[in-house]
């Protein structure tokens, strides 16, 4: 069956492309396993200056990069431009700092010298999502890449002209063929790659159900693998803070990429006594995002990526008003083409409903109401999900102790959820497992080799020879 792509704020179709064969499968893991043994004995620095040419590409091509991913996906084409950027960046911190965060650690033991390397595993197989549909990559192939490793990319089917300029992008910076090659596959190929023996190790980012499927499958053949999966991230506001700043920054948490973001704030876990005023100021501010052509420069809302993901959307919504939910704006789907959703905010939302415990994927905002800090903390850990968080108090001391208590992978205090490649990125619970970014990320796919080099040393402190 073949892929299309189809434009979002249109409904149009933009591409149709012919999925891989086996023969042309196979010939893109064997290049990308060959590649890796060339690859992987390069030093750091030559290394880094292949990723600094693929930063220098993204810049120098930004304007028709950001476009393809606007026509596909429907973000904003700022935030699409944006994103970009935000992986030229990326390469370069790898490049810059890879070396240090692999150098070998050395050890004292009975050895006259052992020391602990990092080795690179060999082909990572990359399963992206559509809605970061350049960063969610970079952020994955290039601390990958700079470890020695080589990357085969399955990305989603409704972004695949991107899936293909990002492999072009490579070939274009100068890198040889196979150190990041593209199959065009649907998602029912993907068990067999995580099987496939050139496939050392597999990253997905993407729903909880397809975590559970990667994560089942490659548990049978023994594969190491990093999930970055959904979140339903909590917005706590205590009655101390900035509620200007928080409601400010409310609309970016949770309208950006129109809404379509794992780690946009959902929940909106606000103390009783600033409800109101939050209220106000957050619909007030949500009022003025201007919805409409994606490609202009002064829209804020485009439309959400798919049709059923429009229809996912409103169930949600629908249900959580049936339920006793307050609609304060928005609350429905737009009429006319494309598949825009109103940006919403519901109020009066209580644990049992749909906004609350299922991840909305799309520009919809539920408030919870607390009684005071406990259990604002304790409504946000009230979700399968722990992927990020904010907290917004003047009282930063209270907010370092109650950080300890939320149960995310970040706590973002007075600021928003972001990906920062200066800092590990991932969650827990139902958000997966491993981690992103940072000297922590570019360790999740690597040999973490012990070298014991003889003879041994007399004296030296051990417990016992089988330990």
């Amino acid at each position: 069956m073949s892929i299309q792509t189809i434009n979002p704020t249109t409904g149009e179709v933009l591409e149709t492309f012919e999925p891989y064969n086996q023969q042309q499968i196979d010939e893109a893991l064997d290049q990308a396993r060959q590649a890796f043994l060339w690859w992987r004995v390069l030093s750091f620095a030559e290394r880094a200056r292949y990723l600094q040419s693929i930063a220098s590409h993204l810049r120098d091509h930004k304007n028709e990069l950001a476009r393809t991913a606007v026509l596909e996906m429907g973000k904003s084409i700022t935030e699409a431009e944006a994103e970009v950027e935000k992986c030229a960046w990326n390469c370069d911190y790898f490049a810059d700092h890879a070396e240090r965060f692999l150098t070998d650690e050395k050890i004292t033991s009975n050895a006259s010298e052992s020391y602990v390397a990092f080795r690179p595993l060999g082909v990572i197989l990359a399963i992206m999502p559509w809605n970061f549909p350049y960063w969610q990559v970079f952020r994955a192939a290039a601390p990958a890449l700079m470890a020695g490793n080589t990357t085969v990319l399955k990305h989603a089917s409704n972004v695949s002209r991107v899936a293909l300029d990002i492999e072009h992008i490579f070939q274009q910076a100068g890198l040889p063929q196979g150190i990041l090659r593209t199959v065009l596959v649907s998602g029912s190929e993907t068990r067999k790659l995580i099987e496939d023996p050139r496939i050392a190790a597999v990253t997905l980012t993407g729903s909880e159900a397809a975590g559970i499927e990667v994560a089942s499958r490659s548990g049978h053949v023994l594969k190491k693998t990093v999930l970055e999966l959904g979140g339903s991230d909590a917005f706590i506001v205590l009655e101390d803070a900035d509620l200007d700043e928080a409601a400010q920054v409310a609309v970016t948490a949770r309208f950006q990429n129109n809404g379509q973001s794992c780690i946009a704030a959902k929940r909106f876990i606000v103390v009783e006594s600033v409800a109101d005023a939050f209220e106000q100021k957050f619909v007030a501010n949500t009022a003025r995002l201007k919805i409409g052509d994606p490609l202009e420069r002064d829209t804020k809302i485009g439309p959400l990526a798919r049709k059923d993901l429009r229809e996912t959307l409103d169930q949600q919504v629908q249900q959580s008003i049936h339920k006793g939910a307050r609609v304060l704006i928005g609350g429905k789907a737009r009429e006319g083409k494309g598949y825009f959703y109103e940006p919403t905010i519901l109020t009066n939302v209580t644990p049992n409903m749909p906004v609350f415990g299922e991840e909305t994927f799309g520009p919809v905002a539920a408030v919870i109401r607390a009684r005071n800090s406990d259990h604002a903390i304790e409504l946000a850990n009230d979700s399968r999900f722990g992927l990020g968080s904010n907290l917004w108090t003047r009282n930063i001391e209270l907010a370092r102790q109650l950080a300890a208590r939320i149960e995310a992978g970040g706590v973002f205090i007075n600021g928003m959820t972001a990906s920062d490649p200066r800092l590990p990125f991932g969650g827990v619970k139902h958000s997966g497992y491993g981690r992103e970014l940072s000297s922590f990320g570019i360790q999740e796919f690597v040999n973490v080799q012990t070298v014991w080099i003889g003879p041994k040393v007399e004296n030296a402190p051990t417990k016992t020879a089988s330990e």
